[in-house]
């Protein structure tokens, strides 16, 4: 069973290849605002690494957001036409999830922009309140000295963690939820669509 996990929500790329239960190549970089440049040459270096073709792949996961407004869409665009083509099944989990992996007590920090912050806290995957858009003032007021810190910590003051999201696809296997439907699959920003958009002057 070969499994592809892809994110591109936020400032990196991360692709990996599964093979049963073993990550068997991965990629993770830097790639704000280029993630639909570096997708295809990034995937194909890992596919011939691992001496895969395309038609080898069994199924796909993604990061489903929030996160960047294009950034959420470009694996989810590439994952929803290549399992429609190939039918094959689509499982999505959260990017506050994948991030936090399977830490205990860790509050993601994701920047949305403006003094702002997608964000949630989890224990060992377990989602512990909601995800939400705070400012970050709000989540000052909200974090304990113990607290692990996952993504954009300067946000807040503390140090940026960056986890490695291939290994923690993997690790929350059993968190990936099925897309019943391919084509109904969509990203969840966590507030509406209009309010990226550039405002008319």
């Amino acid at each position: 069973m070969i499994t592809l996990c892809m994110d591109t929500s936020s400032k990196y790329l991360a692709i990996g290849l599964i093979k049963d239960d073993k990550l068997i190549q991965k990629v993770q970089e830097s790639c704000w605002k280029r993630q639909s440049e570096e997708l295809f040459p990034k995937l194909q270096m890992i596919m011939e690494a691992a001496d895969l073709q395309p038609e080898n792949i069994d199924r796909i996961v993604i990061t489903k957001g929030p996160g960047s407004y294009t950034g959420v869409r470009i694996a989810m665009t590439v994952s929803k036409v290549f399992c429609a083509m190939k039918n094959l099944p689509l499982y999505t989990i959260s990017t506050l999830q994948l991030y936090a992996g399977m830490a205990e007590h860790c509050r993601v920090l994701l920047d949305a922009r403006g003094g702002r912050a997608y964000t949630a806290v989890y224990d060992k995957a377990v989602l512990n309140g909601e995800e939400s858009v705070l400012s970050c003032e709000e989540i000052l007021k909200e974090i304990r000295p113990e607290t692990v810190i996952a993504g954009d910590g300067h946000l807040v003051g503390r140090e940026d963690f960056w986890p490695d999201l291939c290994e923690n696809f993997l690790i929350l296997k059993d968190q990936w939820q099925l897309a019943d439907n391919v084509h109904l699959v969509v990203p969840e920003y966590l507030k509406t669509a209009e309010s990226y958009m550039p405002k008319a002057k």
